[in-house]
């Protein structure tokens, strides 16, 4: 039995996308996006986003073209951006599709409904937002979107889910 440092069946780094590679070296809090009512919920995983202040503040983040949430967002026009924690791994790997969750990931947790759309009852700060239709944009393998932040939660700062180069990584102070 040989027991290996890397995964053995990993693309070696000199064979990757140097584009995907610098991206994943980035990183990012990781954030919930969620939209619609009932059976016609949907969520997204998002890490590439970020915060415009501004009057109004802007949130802006790249969505993968062809997922529910990026339907359901701009079919309502609104959503709800909620900030992950460490205790949220599970949850966000449900929402990305890299694990199952019967029933769906909806299942995962109590949700409260807001006007925005679903939020995690555990996810203490989020905002809900609006879309600016006239912003959407392809960018590479992503849609960029833009929303006007119309209501905005801080909860108590706590410690905050982290992703970077493929995994969930512990945020440094």
């Amino acid at each position: 039995m040989t027991i290996h440092s890397e995964h053995p069946f990993d693309t070696p780094d000199e064979e990757r996308d140097p584009v995907r590679r610098l991206r994943g070296r980035i990183g990012g809090t990781v954030s919930l996006w969620t939209a619609g009512r009932g059976v016609e919920r949907a969520g997204l995983t998002v890490s590439s986003y970020l915060v415009a202040t501004g009057d109004p503040g802007r949130v802006v983040g790249l969505l993968h073209p062809d997922s529910d949430l990026l339907e359901q967002l701009e079919e309502t026009g609104t959503a709800v951006v909620s900030l992950l924690g460490l205790s949220d791994q599970r949850l966000a790997d449900a929402f990305a599709g890299v694990m199952p969750a019967p029933g769906g990931p909806f299942r995962l947790g109590a949700w409260e409904q807001t006007e925005w759309g679903p939020r995690p009852s555990s996810s203490a700060t989020w905002a809900g937002v609006r879309l600016d239709a006239s912003t959407r944009h392809d960018v590479g393998w992503s849609v960029l979107v833009e929303a006007v932040l119309e209501h905005v939660v801080i909860g108590p700062e706590d410690d905050a889910l982290v992703h970077r180069r493929g995994r969930y990584q512990r945020p440094h102070a």
